[in-house]
């Protein structure tokens, strides 16, 4: 406490000099490990923010902001947690744009954030167990919980006519959460779950897994599992031996190489993930142009998460964690003029002349329950090999 106090009085003396001309924000993803696909593209999201702002030339007085990229690795929280302790430590970061996975981003606020006092918002874990998770304030997250991804889930496919499924989940934080809240949510709406069974990622054969979840039968396997890693090799698996045609995608499914594994093979899937058909995301994929991927999952909440952090600074006339954290759920929130991608600079400059924003952003931010997404999904179907738009929800 004793240092936390000295830290704070010399950030007081010296004011914005103590961020010479730049302020660091962590980019801490799984660069590498089951969704590298998707990372490359949530990444370009949040940069795309911070060269934004930079670029206005409005950020505490004239302050750019540069991207430092760290591994979370998505799975592995010691990895994570050492790459996160890096960036604060040997880097000097003033925020965490992430991390990813449910799994490492709970390791990274417990063992990281909380005792480093580091503001840190995901745009992509999703886990239910995180809205419980101690933050003194510091932890928010730009993509709705599973809890609401699941009610979701069960609304379609009941609404599809599907009586009976059988769940595989990647086992983690991330896959067995989405599993109890599907399987709770499905029953209640009147379905029938006849099994629910994890499956490790990074396996050569998935028979076993593929085997039992045949004998248990059902009119769709829900796959809660990752594009780049076990929750393929279940879909491969149960495609080559005929246990199921007809599968049900959660967000973790969700990405590019799903239509290039597949193809028409999937035809007559569906599956959701978050997303909107607001102002702003028409706006942001203007933007992005060909940058990176915009229909990738995450991008916009991404480019939220970052934007979020700068404003929330500007709002506190401080990029110190401990005078900002209290910024970031009011520059969020109505009331105050609305914010959309391209708009940032606008933003930052109501903030200075001390006037109140309402970020709308990429994705129609709205926070609740402090901190938590309140969200809105892009329900898919798989026609012709391609992922293609239902509505949202």
């Amino acid at each position: 406490m004793k240092k936390l106090l000295m830290a704070t009085a010399a950030t007081a003396l010296v004011g914005s000099a103590a961020y010479a001309d730049s302020i660091k924000i962590g980019t801490i993803l799984g660069y590498t490990g089951p969704i590298e696909s998707l990372t490359p593209h949530m990444a370009g999201g949040a940069e795309l923010a911070m060269e934004e702002v930079s670029a206005s030339g409005l950020l505490l007085g004239g302050m750019t902001v540069e991207s430092i990229r760290a591994d979370s690795t998505c799975v592995d929280s010691a990895a994570a947690t050492a790459a996160a302790e890096k960036l604060i430590t040997g880097d000097g970061v003033k925020g965490l744009m992430g991390p990813d996975c449910s799994g490492v981003t709970g390791a990274v606020l417990a063992n990281v954030a909380l005792p480093n006092g580091i503001v840190m918002i995901s745009p992509s874990a999703t886990s239910p167990g995180l809205s419980t998770a101690e933050d003194n304030g510091l932890f928010f997250r730009t993509a709705p919980s599973d809890a609401r991804q699941s009610d979701i889930m069960a609304q379609i496919l009941r609404e599809n006519g599907t009586e009976s499924v059988a769940v595989t989940y990647t086992n983690n934080d991330y896959g067995k959460g989405m599993a109890d809240a599907f399987k709770a949510a499905f029953e209640a709406a009147g379905g029938t779950v006849t099994i629910v069974a994890a499956h490790e990622d990074g396996k050569a054969d998935y028979t076993a897994e593929v085997g039992a979840l045949a004998s248990a039968g059902g009119d769709v396997l829900v796959v809660a599992g990752y594009v780049d890693q076990g929750g393929a090799g279940i879909v491969r698996g149960a495609l080559d031996t005929g246990a199921f045609d007809t599968f049900h995608f959660p967000d973790g499914m969700i990405g590019s190489n799903l239509e290039a594994n597949f193809g028409s093979e999937i035809d007559g899937s569906s599956g959701q993930v978050p997303g909107t058909d607001s102002e702003g995301a028409a706006t942001f994929a203007e933007m992005v142009g060909d940058k990176f991927d915009v229909t990738s999952p995450y991008t916009g909440e991404s480019y939220d998460a970052a934007a979020l952090l700068m404003l929330a600074m500007q709002a506190a006339g401080s990029a110190e964690p401990s005078d900002y954290a209290s910024k970031v759920e009011m520059v969020a929130n109505a009331p105050g003029e609305q914010i959309f991608p391209g708009e940032l600079a606008k933003g930052l400059q109501i903030l200075a002349d001390g006037g109140d924003i309402d970020y709308v952003g990429a994705t129609a931010v709205e926070f609740v329950n402090g901190g938590e997404a309140a969200g809105s999904y892009r329900q898919i179907k798989i026609e012709d090999g391609k992922m293609m738009t239902v509505q949202y929800r």
